[in-house]
């Protein structure tokens, strides 16, 4: 099937963890990296989060920079990327971050089991069973004119859509902070793999920040 490019960004400290083993969206960015990520928002047709990301950190996933937006316009897009969400229900209230930012197209991706949600800006598509067929989701998105989109979490979406040979290209911002704690998510959760089964990436291309942070950038093996 037809999909977008994929890209999966991240904000990861040096032992590996996207957040702290709260859950509540630790800041891990710097102001550089922030920037290089508003960069990264502008450039995609849409932005995609998981089911527990969408519910506890109730993200924004908004361009922040007017100058980026009015590019976009120029361009010929909407000033904001689609915010888009892969859940397994929804139960945002109405004055949820994620529904009521700027105008932008929103998407949510339930499984058939969970379907019948009803918001009036939000279009809603039954994608799968008992959970949702992120092949389907992403052709879906294809079908819907979109070519470029980027995932920001949580760790369980990242590893499936790895898992599934359904991601083109990784980019992690990597912090000098520890957070340890073994409950805390990575980059990539789930079920995990084996060292047979390991998802191959390409050697980095790496960035170094001011903030002593590290960029490095991933293809990512689909053979």
């Amino acid at each position: 099937m037809p999909r977008p490019y994929v890209l999966i960004n991240v904000a990861a400290t040096v032992d590996g963890k996207i957040d702290t083993r709260d859950r509540r969206g630790a800041r891990i960015s710097s102001e550089a990296d922030f920037e290089r990520v508003d960069r990264l928002r502008a450039s995609v047709d849409g932005i995609v989060v998981g089911g527990r990301t969408l519910h506890q950190e109730d993200p924004r996933l908004t361009v922040r920079s007017e100058t980026l937006c009015a590019e976009r316009v120029a361009r010929g897009q909407p000033a904001q990327p689609a915010r888009i969400a892969v859940a397994s229900h929804l139960t945002l209230p109405p004055d949820a971050r994620f529904l009521n930012g700027p105008a932008a197209r929103v998407i949510v991706f339930v499984p058939r089991s969970r379907g019948n949600t009803t918001l009036e800006t939000v279009e809603v598509y039954e994608c799968g069973a008992d959970r949702v067929d992120l092949a389907q989701a992403l052709a879906h998105l294809s079908n819907l004119g979109m070519r470029r989109v980027m995932v920001e979490g949580g760790g369980t979406l990242n590893f499936e859509l790895l898992r599934l040979g359904l991601v083109d290209e990784v980019q992690m911002y990597l912090a000098p902070l520890v957070f340890g704690g073994a409950s805390a998510p990575t980059l990539a959760d789930g079920e995990g793999l084996g060292r047979e089964a390991a998802i191959r990436l390409s050697a980095p291309e790496v960035q170094t920040l001011p903030d002593g942070g590290l960029v490095l950038r991933y293809m990512v093996n689909q053979s």
